[in-house]
């Protein structure tokens, strides 16, 4: 399958759903705090993407049972929101919204503080948003895929932290997957070349200890295998003669 380049309509309806999957994600950080269950956050993207006259892109995909991922401390991706889950000071968590409004996908996610956290958790979030800032800042037209894992991959080491190598962003639009996998380890110069009218998710997953992961039995949730913090960040890009376009713009920042 080759890789959609989209223009015209097709970018404003891709606009439209990316804007309301960052207005869900911003309406989930206000409500963030001690002791609601990660179920609470699934049942407001739920209700919040219904109220934006989106659907969740993630319920049912693959089998997957919930409207998010929700994802806490150790847990790299995937996880599984739940009652018996609840929130507690000092940690960090990542909510994984994807929205599909009049067939297209916008697709984001942030690594949020729950109280007062360690320094530890709190420089692993600052890396892991760094380095997704630093992918996008190489995407243009003309650039080579490679060049975006290049540029996570040096940030992550010189921070001390590591980047999971078995998950990366992809291709968005009529489809809430599709090619190109865009891994965030690489060289620089290398990979296919990105195109005017390509759509990625950067979505770098940085870990505090080591970059192994393993998967729980739930066949689902992803966690370090050191039980390390990990922490991360994703936007929805268009790649431009310019450059790119962030087509997730309102994601809130973390404070």
């Amino acid at each position: 399958m080759g890789i959609p380049l989209l223009k015209g309509t097709e970018i404003d309806r891709l606009r439209l759903a990316g804007q309301a999957a960052a207005g869900t994600l911003a309406h989930i950080a206000s409500r963030l705090v001690p002791g609601i269950s990660t179920a609470d956050i699934d049942a407001w993207v739920r209700e919040d993407t219904a109220r934006r006259g989106g659907t969740p892109s993630q319920l049912g995909y693959k089998g997957f049972p919930a409207t998010v991922c929700t994802s806490r401390n150790q847990v790299v991706c995937h996880g599984i929101p739940r009652p018996d889950e609840r929130l507690a000071p000092g940690d960090i968590v990542n909510v994984d919204v994807t929205t599909c409004l009049n067939g297209f996908h916008g697709d984001t996610s942030a690594t949020f503080f729950i109280g007062e956290v360690s320094p530890e958790a709190r420089h692993v979030v600052d890396v892991a948003r760094r380095c997704r800032d630093a992918g996008i800042a190489v995407v243009r037209h003309g650039a080579k895929l490679g060049d975006i894992g290049a540029a996570i991959q040096e940030l992550a080491h010189a921070e001390g932290c590591s980047v999971v190598e078995e998950f990366g962003g992809h291709g968005i639009g009529r489809s809430m997957h599709g090619p190109p996998h865009v891994p965030h380890v690489g060289r620089k110069g290398t990979g296919i070349t990105l195109r005017s009218g390509m759509v990625l998710t950067i979505e770098p997953m940085v870990n505090l200890g080591r970059p192994e992961i393993r998967l729980l039995p739930d066949g689902w949730t992803v966690v370090t295998a050191d039980g390390s913090l990990s922490a991360q960040f994703e936007h929805t890009v268009l790649v431009t003669r310019e450059g790119c376009e962030v087509l997730t713009p309102v994601c809130p920042p973390v404070v």
